[in-house]
């Protein structure tokens, strides 16, 4: 018989404690990488970081994985539309975290309709998004940095029932 409790994902809000760990996270080049987004230095990383907490209109939770910092999770506001973004600690890839950390989230953050951009070549992300209920409603590309490499991504929609 298996006595070990089941593994349990958690949100909590942001603590200052937690930002070491993103800003780690965020270093990691498979994550940069399939995330299509390049890492921060340790200085603009805490800045940012410092306008998000500062921010009253945005929203983040810190996501747990059996008491341990997996990533997070914020909602904001952007040309006029409120998107969503995760971010999961590669060692916690592949375990249904972010599947679980953004369904309970969606229960807390209730604003309709809510946008996602990912990666076209982050299946993973994808998936996550799409059994929340996201639906892909277009494509679009950016400019990540100086590289002039674009992203290629797809913008998804979650609406409510009499939305769709």
């Amino acid at each position: 018989m298996d006595t070990r409790s089941p593994s349990v994902v958690l949100l909590r809000d942001v603590a200052e404690d937690d930002l070491p760990i993103f800003f780690e996270q965020q270093l990691d080049p498979a994550a940069t990488q399939m995330a299509a987004f390049p890492s921060r230095e340790r200085p603009a990383f805490m800045a940012h970081w410092a306008k998000i907490l500062a921010d009253t209109t945005v929203s983040t939770q810190t996501i747990l994985f059996d008491k341990q910092v997996a990533g997070s999770i914020v909602s904001f506001e952007i040309a006029g539309e409120r998107e969503v973004g995760y971010w999961i600690g590669r060692h916690y890839w592949g375990k249904g975290i972010a599947t679980t950390a953004l369904a309970a989230f969606l229960n807390h953050a209730q604003a309709r309709p809510l946008f996602a951009h990912v990666a076209k070549h982050n299946r993973g992300s994808l998936r996550v998004l799409e059994k929340c209920g996201f639906t892909i409603i277009g494509e679009d590309s950016w400019e990540p940095d100086a590289s002039g490499e674009q992203v290629a991504e797809y913008v998804l929609k979650l609406s409510t029932p009499e939305q769709r």
